[in-house]
């Protein structure tokens, strides 16, 4: 496509993002949405049929019947890429998950400047679950063991990772007859690697095999180490009022950005920002003080703690800069675009970075330390603040949307249920009744190659029309937010009769802000938890539930996908499959694609397909929950069996103009 063809509203269908492309275009500068659209995808690497784990290729493979130099199969160099993907991904976000046990080890040893022990409840009831005593015991003594736990699981090399006792016991069983459960979290990666060097793992399912093992290290050992740390540390998210997009920059104040995913820097900043020294220090700047917001999983962190505004989601990083009204974007690990730094040139934007993993050569670095976690922050916004007085002319879209985030298993837990009997019956009974179709899993990150959100909300869009409760995390999520989408009011006009009924009695939205996308494990759990409560089968693939990435892009999701997929789950991902989809290949000829649908699919309940067309994921995301509760033997799903609840105050709201209604239930209403 020649630059003259682009439309922003063909690169995304977020209104502030389409703003800030004309800007961009005005401007002669280039950014991710410009960048995929004039580079083509090599279609042999974008199949997964190029090998370059050795000196002698790298090995192209076009068709059926070809080997590379050694005599490796299409088949076999599929599965080795893939499961380096995997091992990839998995390690990026149980490293995260190793920060977070170290930094509650010092914490618990009075080793770090700032952070306290938010949700003792929390910790003392993983620690008990763990047999660690509780009893009579300083919660920075327990807090300490559990530590000591979660810090051994990475480096052990025999037995079984302690955390996958949590799935359901069907499950447990099912993964040791199989030989899947992980030993150590570091142990799965490191064979992943090694099975695929030059001479190594031949047999694409023995390696896929294992690469279900390198999956689950994360998804039930480093992800859910990650989460059960944060929500020690930080606070385990309940509803909070939050606002999404662009919009949330302000004119009159020193703009920081964080960006990334590790809440021990961004929940420090929070704090510095809100410190008298900092705002005073940002006044004498000639600002009414900092205001801070989030890009990506960071945003997600302190969005459902904190309150803090996301400015948006993966692919608004740029537009965030070019809007001229960010002093700094401070970003650590993970997602992070090297073109920041090169865009920021062009502005007065410092990109700073702070993780002593991640630096971006023109970039200034501030190293972060969890020892001296305040006074970094306070480093950290002072060189923002110093900034300020060399902002240009700003260009903030005015566009922003008002969301409920903070929806934790144990929220869930307690919403339905209430403090006295915290239970997920209710949800169970909304499901075996009807009244709920099935839980759609919603969650990933924007891809460029597609319109950014509009997959993720057309897809949500019109599960919820089915009476499918929807649960997001990460990119996903917040493209749900900045279309309205997590808030109360849209169940009155955009969902099914019975989930509707379901929304007003409880007084949730119909879309449930779950975290970050290292936050999947939270979804794990409510699955979990439906499955102990009863009635929906004693496993999580008897459960009526899908999950959806529709514009995924990273090893980190492929890898989510994989330990969701051998929990049981069925999984589609949008766009093209990273092992499949040559068009000269012989349909049954492409053995690993097949094999993460079928071969998955038979030896754990649970499948992986790619799925182009979103009319197509919704319907086989509804198929696949109807024929789950056909299996259940709970009635077939008839929207015309459940409507209005009946509640006045509701429907009274329902014939108000929507900017009324919002009024009426938050107190402001939308700037969109």
């Amino acid at each position: 496509m020649a630059k003259k063809d682009y439309r922003p509203e063909d690169l995304s269908a977020d209104p502030a993002a389409q703003q800030m492309l004309i800007r961009a275009e005005e401007l002669g500068l280039s950014t991710a949405f410009t960048r995929a659209a004039e580079l083509s995808p090599c279609n042999i690497g974008s199949a997964g049929m190029c090998c370059k784990l050795c000196g002698m290729g790298p090995c192209r493979l076009t068709k059926d019947g070809q080997t590379g130099i050694c005599g490796a199969t299409i088949d076999t160099i599929q599965a080795r890429n893939l499961i380096r993907a995997i091992a990839a991904g998995s390690a990026a976000h149980s490293d995260h998950g190793r920060d977070m046990a170290f930094t509650l080890k010092a914490v618990a040893n009075d080793q770090t400047e700032g952070y306290i022990i938010r949700d003792v409840a929390k910790l003392r009831r993983l620690a008990q679950f763990y047999g660690i005593p509780i009893e009579g015991r300083h919660p920075k003594e327990i807090a300490n063991d559990l530590a000591d736990l979660y810090i051994a699981q990475f480096g052990q090399q025999r037995g079984e990772v302690v955390l996958t006792k949590r799935a359901p016991a069907k499950r447990q069983k099912l993964w040791r007859e199989r030989g899947v459960v992980p030993r150590g979290i570091d142990r799965e990666v490191v064979e992943a690697l090694h099975r695929t060097h030059i001479g190594d793992d031949q047999d694409p399912e023995h390696i896929l095999q294992h690469a279900i093992r390198t999956a689950l290290a994360d998804g039930w050992g480093g992800s859910l180490i990650a989460s059960d740390v944060s929500d020690i540390l930080f606070g385990t998210p309940a509803p909070i009022l939050g606002q999404a997009n662009l919009g949330v920059l302000k004119e009159d104040m020193v703009n920081v950005v964080v960006h990334g995913h590790e809440p021990t820097l961004s929940e420090m900043i929070v704090a510095a920002s809100q410190d008298p020294e900092i705002i005073a220090y940002a006044q004498a700047a000639g600002a009414k003080g900092v205001n801070l917001a989030g890009i990506c999983c960071t945003a997600n962190e302190i969005l459902s703690r904190q309150g803090i505004p996301a400015a948006g989601n993966f692919l608004h990083q740029e537009l965030a800069i070019l809007t001229g009204a960010v002093e700094a974007m401070v970003v650590d690990v993970q997602c992070v675009m090297q073109a920041l730094v090169m865009l920021a040139e062009n502005f007065h934007t410092k990109i700073i970075t702070t993780s002593p993993k991640v630096r971006i050569k023109g970039a200034t670095h501030i190293e972060f330390d969890e020892h001296r976690a305040l006074t970094v922050a306070k480093q950290i916004l002072k060189t923002a603040i110093d900034n300020f007085q060399n902002r240009g002319k700003v260009h903030i879209p005015q566009v922003k949307e008002t969301l409920v985030p903070g929806f934790s298993h144990e929220y869930i837990n307690y919403m339905l249920g209430g403090s006295y009997r915290g239970s997920f019956r209710p949800l169970n009974d909304a499901i075996m009744a009807g009244r709920i179709r099935g839980v759609a899993a919603i969650v990933g990150c924007n891809n460029p190659r597609s319109k950014q959100d509009w997959l993720h909300t057309y897809v949500t869009q019109s599960l919820l029309l089915q009476d499918v409760l929807v649960v997001e995390t990460g990119c996903g999520a917040l493209a749900s937010a900045k279309l309205g989408l997590m808030l109360g009011e849209a169940g009155l006009e955009k969902v099914g009769p019975g989930l509707r009924e379901v929304c007003e009695a409880i007084g949730i939205p119909p879309v449930l802000h779950m975290g970050s996308c290292v936050d999947n494990t939270r979804i794990l759990t409510v699955l979990t938890q439906m499955v102990e409560e009863g009635g929906l089968g004693d496993d999580i693939n008897m459960v009526p539930a899908v999950g959806l990435a529709p514009e995924w892009m990273s090893e980190k999701a492929l890898a989510i996908a994989t330990y969701c997929v051998a929990s049981g789950a069925y999984v589609i991902f949008g766009g093209a499959s990273p092992v499949g989809g040559m068009p000269d290949r012989v349909e049954d000829s492409d053995l690993v694609l097949r094999y993460l649908s079928e071969g998955w699919e038979r030896l754990y309940g649970g499948k992986l397909e790619f799925v182009e067309d979103a009319d197509e994921m919704s319907r086989r995301g509804l198929e696949h929950i109807d024929k789950k509760r056909a299996a259940l033997g709970l009635p077939a799903y008839d929207p015309k069996r459940f409507g209005r609840s009946g509640d006045a105050r509701i429907l009274a709201l329902e014939a108000l103009p929507l900017r009324e209604r919002r009024a009426a239930l938050y107190g402001q209403p939308s700037k969109n």
